[in-house]
């Protein structure tokens, strides 16, 4: 066993079985295979909820883009989930696309317009998917139409012609992560996926983490 893996059991022994029981629980629930673009999203409210819709649905990576507006988490809204995933800032909005391009991640924008693929259509499963949704008032922005592989729209039946940016996130997820469990894609995370996201909930879970890293360190004579 090397010392990363030491160092979470060594943690472990300082939480309930039950909380230990849950992270593995919620573990098997979570996917990088699916992750969201968050595109200048100002108002604190809307982008709480979404970063909540993304932990209930089981997805790790959130990103944010603060190319005008800075993010702020409303933990009344949010309920403490960017506690749980990963929460990973871009400046701009070309360098974000490219990065998770880079990493094998189709691009798929949301739109309020007529498109040829709606949230219900199986294949944009096919890959990996990340989906970004724009701003409240201007919605996404050129350079992400430009980057885009794909556009995909939510059905709307009223007068109305958009959602809520967090009701589009939760509406989205919803669909597509019900889409991935149903399917035979190996959307889970792997073993070393899961034990850096572990320890990071150990840590954020004991009050003196700190301090029982720096134990642990000294036994076994790593520096920090």
């Amino acid at each position: 066993m090397n010392l990363f893996n030491k160092k979470i059991l060594f943690l472990k022994q300082f939480i309930t079985d039950k909380r230990w029981d849950n992270f593995l629980k919620i573990l098997d629930e979570r996917t990088n295979y699916l992750t969201i673009i968050l595109e200048d999203i100002y108002h604190e409210h809307n982008i709480s909820a979404c970063l909540r819709s993304a932990d209930c649905f089981g997805i790790q990576n959130v990103n944010i883009i603060e190319q005008k507006h800075s993010f702020k988490d409303n933990k009344e809204i949010s309920m403490g989930a960017s506690k749980w995933i990963n929460i990973k800032k871009h400046r701009r909005t070309i360098s974000a696309i490219k990065k998770l391009k880079k990493e094998g991640y189709k691009i798929v924008l949301t739109s309020p317009h007529n498109t040829e693929k709606t949230i219900f259509d199986d294949s944009l499963i096919e890959d990996k998917v990340a989906i970004l949704f724009g701003s409240e008032v201007n919605g996404y922005s050129k350079d992400a139409q430009k980057l885009a592989d794909e556009f995909i729209s939510i059905p709307m039946y009223g007068f109305t012609e958009s959602y809520n940016v967090s009701v589009a996130v939760a509406l989205t997820l919803q669909q597509f992560t019900n889409q991935l469990r149903k399917s035979k894609v190996n959307w889970q995370l792997c073993q070393d996926e899961k034990n850096k996201i572990l320890q990071d909930w150990l840590k954020k879970s004991i009050k003196s983490s700190e301090m029982l890293e720096k134990k642990f360190d000294s036994n076994h004579n790593l520096s920090r």
